[in-house]
């Protein structure tokens, strides 16, 4: 049986290269006059998609046509069924017999077509297909597919990156991975001839001296590696041939460390991929290519999250879920009332749990999801809580279940409002007024003595983000670093139980913070350290990937000491020696006083980190029987 023919010029596409595409369809038999064609291009037109062709032939730049055996050419009709598959209709103005070809053609009938073309898609992809529908019968009933293929490669090399740990101990073996990748961050071989890789770090010895060609597979892994000296390295890269330097993200290394720092996000998703509509590839995508050694899965709880696809997204984040390299979270984002209850992050320990949706009786409101989950099984993470849509006061704060906070994400920071200085305040550029809740502020609650560590989202255009990408203004995606004594889901979910954490716009910078030697996280009492009344002893360490402009030490949300270091580093110690009696702050239900202090790091770059907070609750002696 003769089959029809689908081809492509050019057969392999480079990513983000603009040009004109041809899509040659050889039919196995005759299509009548008014026959009609849908060309399918499935892409939703955001900036990582294939650019979306305009129908109108008199633009002659990214434009789609039908060019017929003959040469003449038939117009496109842009088609609304599915506004996120990009489909256009021709009809035939006459037969086309088997064996003739119609071209599809995408870009422009000009000779600059690398100007004024269609743009490819800017990330790879094996098997790219574009669809092409047949009805006959002219009556718009599309049940005949072909399929066109692309594979979409990794375009010129660009830039280089080193994937290390951010913690290590000296002595210990660890793999360094480099990646070759293109402006877009693909994975790509395709650099000038003869390119030759000088590697290097800190403290290197002269014998050592290493030279690396790109390699096919565009990455490389550096295995049994180690520092015998404690110290902050950073691994460097020179490009032999066109001399570039490339740095990785600061590496610590102790003495003696039986803790690790891990990079990764609770909540968030990529322009790349749509997690909602393919988990593996998203998986793959923040394990390999964005290197977190952790992410949880953050889906609405809404309708629209059929059981189906929770049950399919539970299954793929228990298979992803590998110690020592990836963990995994099951999770998603429940919706509640606006300043009582707003936005959470509902985190499980464990795999196969159910979907838990709002509409639901039984899940109606936080108070009853408490009563059904132990804190060891849920975390219950408030997220962009001084959004004024979606707020949450603190005032039913649950100190067992909200052990930590979403202090940032791409859409703004919740540490306190704009006239207090926020550094990236929850803003609109079309609004004038104002769009944040100051009693969702962070600084407020923590002023009322809620006790929660600091993690940052990343970007979400999903549910209640739906529409920040036309209305909001727009930060770079958070990173949350937990420190955990394993790499296991169960030690990370404990490290965050123990505010073990911190937050960061998206720049792996390494924080330490203590007080009397007790790491962020920590609830300290003067009836356990007296001397704590006097004078608590605060240290610490903060290691940027670009220049620090200043550190704070942030005491019941007012700056309490500001460093300038006038490099990347800073280790630093201050004694706070104000009385404990004259600087605390009196719980209303406890009536206990207490005081808490975190710290903030800005960064020249303007990348900001924030530690998780320590508390100091004072003593209230005893009173005598009588």
């Amino acid at each position: 049986m003769r089959r029809s023919i689908c081809q492509c010029e050019p057969k392999i596409a480079y990513a983000g290269n603009v040009g004109t595409w041809k899509f040659i369809f050889t039919t196995a038999g005759n299509l009548p006059k008014d026959t009609k064609l849908k060309f399918k291009l499935d892409s939703e037109g955001k900036p990582g998609d294939w650019q979306v062709p305009e129908a109108n032939p008199k633009n002659k730049t990214n434009m789609i046509w039908l060019e017929l055996p003959n040469g003449k050419t038939v117009k496109a009709e842009k088609l609304n069924d599915n506004p996120l598959s990009s489909s256009y209709e021709f009809v035939l103005p006459s037969e086309i017999k088997a064996t003739e070809s119609l071209v599809f053609l995408i870009g422009t009938p000009l000779e600059n077509a690398k100007e004024k073309g269609n743009r490819c898609q800017t990330h790879t992809q094996r098997r790219r297909t574009f669809n092409l529908f047949i009805d006959t019968k002219g009556k718009g009933d599309y049940k005949e597919k072909e399929n066109f293929l692309i594979d979409v490669r990794g375009n010129i090399l660009s830039k280089m990156r080193i994937l290390g740990p951010s913690v290590v101990a000296r002595n210990k073996r660890f793999d360094v991975v480099i990646r070759f990748e293109d402006e877009f961050g693909n994975l790509t071989c395709n650099a000038e001839e003869d390119t030759l890789v000088e590697v290097s770090y800190d403290h290197l010895r002269e014998s050592l001296n290493w030279k690396l060609f790109v390699p096919e597979t565009g990455f490389i892994t550096l295995p049994n590696l180690y520092f015998n000296e404690a110290g902050t390295y950073q691994f460097k890269l020179k490009n032999l041939k066109t001399g570039q330097n490339y740095s990785s993200s600061p590496i610590k290394c102790f003495d003696d460390k039986d803790i690790s720092l891990h990079w990764g996000l609770l909540h968030g998703e990529a322009e790349k991929v749509d997690s909602d509509e393919n988990i593996e590839k998203a998986l793959r995508h923040f394990r390999d290519e964005r290197a977190l050694q952790f992410y949880a899965t953050s889906p609405f709880e809404s309708e629209s999250n059929t059981q189906n696809q929770w049950k399919t997204t539970s299954n793929t984040v228990a298979e992803f879920n590998e110690d020592d390299r990836f963990s995994t979270f099951l999770g998603f984002q429940w919706k509640g009332k606006n300043k009582d209850e707003g936005v959470r992050q509902i985190l499980f320990s464990k795999d196969a749990k159910p979907l838990l949706q709002s509409t639901d009786n039984k899940y109606s409101n936080l108070s009853k999801i408490y009563k059904l989950f132990s804190p060891k099984e849920i975390l219950s993470i408030p997220t962009f809580t001084m959004d004024k849509e979606n707020s949450f006061s603190f005032d039913a704060f649950n100190p067992d279940y909200e052990r930590v906070v979403e202090i940032f994400n791409a859409w703004g920071s919740s540490e306190t409002t704009a006239k207090d200085k926020n550094l990236f305040p929850i803003a609109s550029e079309k609004k004038k007024s104002s769009i944040e809740a100051a009693e969702g502020s962070i600084q407020k609650a923590l002023l009322a003595n809620c006790r929660f560590g600091f993690v940052a989202g990343g970007l979400d255009d999903r549910g209640i983000y739906e529409n920040c990408y036309e209305q909001n203004v727009q930060y770079t995606p958070g990173l949350t670093g937990i420190y955990s004594k394993e790499h296991s889901r169960a030690s990370l979910f404990e490290a965050l139980q123990n505010r073990s954490c911190f937050a960061t716009t998206g720049a792996k910078m390494i924080l330490g913070f203590d007080i009397a030697n007790n790491p962020m996280g920590t609830e300290l009492t003067t009836k356990n350290k007296p001397g704590l009344e006097l004078n608590r002893h605060i240290s610490g360490f903060v290691i940027g990937t670009d220049k620090l402009k200043e550190v704070s030490i942030i005491r019941n949300g007012k700056v309490l000491k500001t460093f300038k270091p006038t490099e990347d580093q800073l280790d630093f110690s201050y004694d706070d020696l104000e009385p404990l009696k004259t600087t605390v702050l009196k719980d209303k239900a406890t009536k206990i006083p207490f005081i808490f202090y975190y710290l903030r790091a800005v960064q020249e770059d303007g990348h900001v980190a924030w530690s998780s907070p320590i508390w100091v609750d004072q003593q209230v002696p005893d009173k005598k029987k009588k």
